[in-house]
């Protein structure tokens, strides 16, 4: 440990330093909750400012009609689909925390992206899990342009910043921040003390350099970022890598950006060449029936700025139980109920003795209410045995006084079925197109009853 760096042990509930590690906090009373961190140096008081230690560079105060606005500039990375949920391309200093399970492909993402950046910039490729061989051994499978991409296997946080500061890479990616250390702390890799410091050394190097910077994290078993919550706020942009086991898609999701939407969708298939952008998503979420089937509606969605087609199915089946099963997969199980009791009350259609089964097809999570009224008539679909008519989409929120609220963007959605060859659409009445829309008939419904009735 540096003899320049002091430790103390800080409550993660009430804030408290102590000297040594105790199993309960003194002050508190929370147990478990000290962990170790580096001891700010304390600054020399000033009498004359009340005891405040000013500086030469000591922050200025300023109006806000003073700052001048400056339009960001972006850095393609040459993925359209990764560019896409960063909000445009990468951020001068701007730091990315990428998580996702073990093996799912974060790793040969953010080589291709590296390679294809080294062309035009100074890259650099930092690993703590996988040496150099490993890494060029990937790189070559997928056939990537290594010429000028550069590789350093290090994991002391001091010795990477000393190296980094000579090279100046425009582009820096740490694989992974569990797998780094501080010598200012005596804590093992992957705790939390050593992921908060290091994490907040690179992050200021970061601002201070203009290096767009990429941080991979683990997740725990329950899909969350490993180590302090604290981590996601110190980045400017969260991703999060996922997919269905068996299944070659890859969904990259914007969680948090300080530099555009959140919610945005990347999607990518995984080939033995490496990530493949996928630029029409909708046709891989919509099955392909031979012949129509009972329980199956599409749904018309929005992630982020992008409209998605994707398959609702629902299984409705007599129940042995005496409290009837509700299972969602892909969609709010809370939610779920909430409709098949609106369905009974409003539409007098009910459910109670029924086992009720609902999936989206390819492991996407819709979140937003437009996927209320597809889901009922997936449910009632179902529980008739009778298919939806062919070439159906429909979209529209479902109120508990058993109105059908509009969404927004109502507009895209229907232009987004008509492209794909649907023909005839459900949707709120407010959600109506001023204009006919070519090839596609749009039904336009105000109550859940006149929706039931409009599926025939």
């Amino acid at each position: 440990m540096s003899k320049s760096a002091k430790t103390v042990y800080a409550c993660t509930e009430c804030g408290a330093q102590s000297p040594k590690w105790a199993g309960q906090c003194g002050d508190c009373g929370a147990w478990n909750s000290l962990q170790e961190t580096v001891a700010a140096p304390t600054a020399k008081a000033d009498s004359r400012f009340g005891g405040y230690a000013g500086g030469a560079d000591a922050a200025v105060i300023r109006n806000l009609s003073d700052v001048v606005a400056q339009d960001t500039q972006r850095i393609p990375t040459g993925l359209d689909e990764l560019d896409r949920v960063l909000g445009g391309g990468l951020v001068t200093g701007s730091v990315v925390l990428i998580g996702g399970d073990p093996g799912i492909g974060k790793s040969t993402l953010l080589v291709q992206a590296l390679a294809l950046l080294s062309d035009r910039m100074s890259a650099l490729y930092v690993s703590g899990e996988e040496s150099a061989e490993q890494i060029s051994l990937r790189a070559h499978r997928l056939g990537l342009p290594t010429q000028r991409l550069r590789l350093l296997t290090e994991t002391c946080v001091e010795r990477i910043l000393a190296l980094i500061a000579r090279d100046r890479p425009r582009v820096l990616v740490l694989d992974s921040i569990q797998t780094l250390y501080t010598e200012s702390l005596q804590s093992a890799p992957g705790s939390v003390a050593q992921v908060r410091e290091s994490a907040a050394r690179l992050v200021r190097f970061a601002k201070q350099t203009g290096t767009s910077l990429f941080l991979v994290g683990h997740v725990t078993k329950e899909g969350a970022l490993a180590g302090p919550r604290v981590l996601e706020h110190m980045v400017d942009t969260v991703l999060y890598f996922e997919g269905e086991s068996g299944s070659p898609f890859r969904l990259v999701r914007a969680i948090k950006n300080r530099f555009g939407a959140v919610n945005e969708l990347g999607v990518f298939a995984m080939t033995d060449t490496g990530l493949r952008q996928v630029s029409n998503p909708s046709a891989i979420f919509l099955s392909r029936h031979e012949q129509e089937v009972a329980g199956s509606c599409i749904l018309v969605t929005r992630e982020g700025t992008r409209p998605l087609l994707v398959e609702v199915q629902a299984l409705v089946d007599q129940s042995p139980l005496a409290n009837p099963r509700r299972v969602a997969l892909g969609l709010e199980q809370n939610r779920l109920s909430m409709l098949l009791a609106v369905m009974h009350r409003h539409g007098g259609i009910a459910v109670f003795d029924q086992d009720v089964f609902l999936n989206v097809v390819g492991g996407v999570r819709v979140t937003e209410p437009a996927a209320d009224l597809p889901v009922l008539l997936a449910v009632l679909s179902s529980l008739r045995d009778r298919p939806v008519p062919g070439g159906l989409a429909t979209f529209g929120e479902v109120g508990l006084a058993g109105e059908i609220r509009p969404v927004p963007n109502g507009q895209e959605r229907l232009l987004e079925a008509a492209k794909h060859g649907f023909r005839r659409a459900i949707v709120p009445r407010a959600n109506a197109p001023k204009k006919p829309i070519a090839g596609l008939e749009v039904v336009a419904v105000s109550r859940i009853g006149e929706a039931i009735d409009a599926l025939g």
